[in-house]
């Protein structure tokens, strides 16, 4: 039987040392300096605590801008990936219903939670669900629904989605997840094959026709079919 996940208190929120608010500012400033402009995004880059999305041997590393391993051959993303993507799919307003694919640690999950109305992520490795429902707890998060299952098929019983956003790499855009975006919609998702170029793309749905724009080079570990315990 799993333990009841306590509160995080203020102290484990706000960090100390290479976790405190000056190793935050740090980040957020670089991330201005790397483009990232929204305001919005900014503070909830701000508010969420990376370090208790990561383990403890990491924590020191945790307001860096670059991707840590979460185990089970997964990662949490760079800080600017995670800014870059939000940025992208609040440049027609607040999604009020999000559909994200690879909850992981439930960092980009918590950031998509301070930003839009609901976010419904899919995870399909049992234990990291687990994990991040626990880290959820803690911080008091409650409008994010967790799913466990193979992220390729979206979550169909939610759908259309104001926006998607895509947290591995498939070879190809899955259609499913196209069918469940909106009119009016966006999804931001990497495409292309582990060691080969990959793309962060930017697609949207308007008047029933999909458009696709190339917003930069990524490095996203691949998309696998399939959920796991």
């Amino acid at each position: 039987m799993s333990q009841r996940a306590e509160p995080a208190t203020e102290l484990s929120l706000r960090g100390s040392g290479l976790t405190s608010p000056r190793s935050r500012e740090r980040l957020i400033e670089r991330l201005q300096l790397m483009g990232i402009a929204n305001k919005r995004v900014l503070e909830a880059v701000r508010q969420v605590p990376r370090h208790l999305f990561v383990d403890e041997a990491f924590a020191g590393r945790a307001y860096e801008d670059t991707a840590l391993p979460i185990g089970l051959g997964q990662t949490i993303s760079q800080p600017y990936m995670v800014a870059r993507m939000s940025e992208a799919i609040l440049q027609a307003g607040t999604p009020q219903r999000v559909l994200e694919i690879g909850t992981g640690s439930g960092y980009q999950t918590s950031v998509l939670a301070h930003l839009c109305g609901r976010v419904y992520s899919l995870e399909r490795i049992g234990s990291l669900l687990e994990q991040a429902r626990e880290r959820f707890k803690r911080l008091d998060i409650h409008n994010v629904s967790l799913r466990h299952a193979d992220g390729a098929q979206g979550w169909s019983a939610h759908a259309p989605y104001d926006a998607i956003v895509v947290t591995a790499a498939p070879d190809n855009i899955p259609p499913r997840l196209l069918e469940q975006l909106a009119e009016g919609g966006r999804m931001v998702i990497p495409v292309g094959a582990q060691g080969s170029a990959q793309h962060l793309l930017m697609i949207r749905r308007e008047q029933g026709v999909l458009t696709e724009q190339v917003l930069e080079d990524v490095a996203f570990v691949p998309l696998i079919r399939g959920a796991l315990a």
